[in-house]
């Protein structure tokens, strides 16, 4: 199979990171957006970087998910550089508030301008981008669709807002499943565990065995995350799976796959209610 390609959005660090290096680690060539300057060594070219040390094709393309035009641009120069193929793409982008320190107030008691960016990017920018992404996999009769979603569409976590953007993210790839059958195109939507991104390896640097009562000693590494979406894109019968929404533990137990230390994460499952998904 010649080489594959991949968009990772909101790539600089943490998830987007991780899942950007894992498909390097499988050969994948692997476009990376992030708002930051590309070419100054700054954290997106970092992880392209990093992908391309791993054995794949890391490409930096700074990127404004807020920006249609910014999405419609950078689809347009994948698909001139890419001779039109596009086989992966993970919606993985997220904003903060303005003045965000953490999810510590009540909706009423937040600004509406949160809407934006909780809204607007967390949910607006991954439709916008599984448009393009449609309008490239369709005609090629391939293709993957992959939402990075939250054990907060099934409980309370962090927001109001926050719970509607991911709720709205398993929503899309269960419709859009419906109207992609036939086509060879497949979407689905992933609930990660508890992950050790920088920040909580931080807290862990200094002591701190859970989060919020959650453990921190199984959380899935960013990578691991990665590994199950490149298993999922390796799947041939992915189909059977179009529509659905994952939990990455659950998953990687499918398909084999264990985190970079070999161990084998925590479902979060029964912790927010069990429970079928979509």
């Amino acid at each position: 199979m010649s080489t594959r390609i991949a968009l990772v959005t909101g790539a600089s660090r943490s998830v987007g990171k991780g899942i950007a290096l894992a498909l390097g680690s499988a050969g994948w060539t692997v476009y990376v957006t992030a708002r930051g300057e590309v070419g100054t060594g700054g954290p997106l070219d970092e992880t392209a970087a990093g992908v391309t040390e791993r054995g794949g094709c890391g490409i930096a393309v700074r990127c404004d998910h807020r920006d249609d035009a910014a999405i419609a641009a950078l689809f347009a120069r994948i698909a001139d550089e890419q001779n039109g193929r596009l086989d992966l793409l993970v919606n993985n982008v997220w904003a903060a508030p303005e003045g965000f320190a953490g999810f510590t107030e009540k909706f009423w008691q937040r600004p509406l301008s949160d809407w934006d960016p909780l809204i607007g990017v967390g949910l607006r920018a991954h439709y916008v981008a599984a448009v393009h992404a449609a309008q490239l996999m369709v005609p090629r009769g391939t293709g993957l669709i992959a939402n990075i979603s939250s054990f907060g569409t099934r409980g309370h976590l962090h927001s109001v807002l926050y719970g509607m953007s991911k709720a709205g993210l398993d929503k899309m790839a269960a419709d859009m499943a419906v109207e992609l059958s036939g086509t060879g195109v497949s979407t689905v939507s992933l609930w990660p565990g508890l992950v050790r991104n920088e920040v909580m390896q931080g807290f862990m640097d200094r002591g701190l065995d859970n989060f919020q009562g959650y453990p921190l000693a199984n959380a899935e590494t960013p990578e691991f995350i990665g590994r199950v979406i490149a298993a999922l894109a390796d799947d041939p019968d992915i189909g059977a799976r179009s529509g659905h929404t994952l939990i990455t533990a659950e998953a990687a137990l499918d398909y084999g796959v264990t985190d970079i230390a070999g161990n084998q994460p925590d479902s979060h499952r029964e912790l927010f209610g069990g429970g079928p998904l979509y």
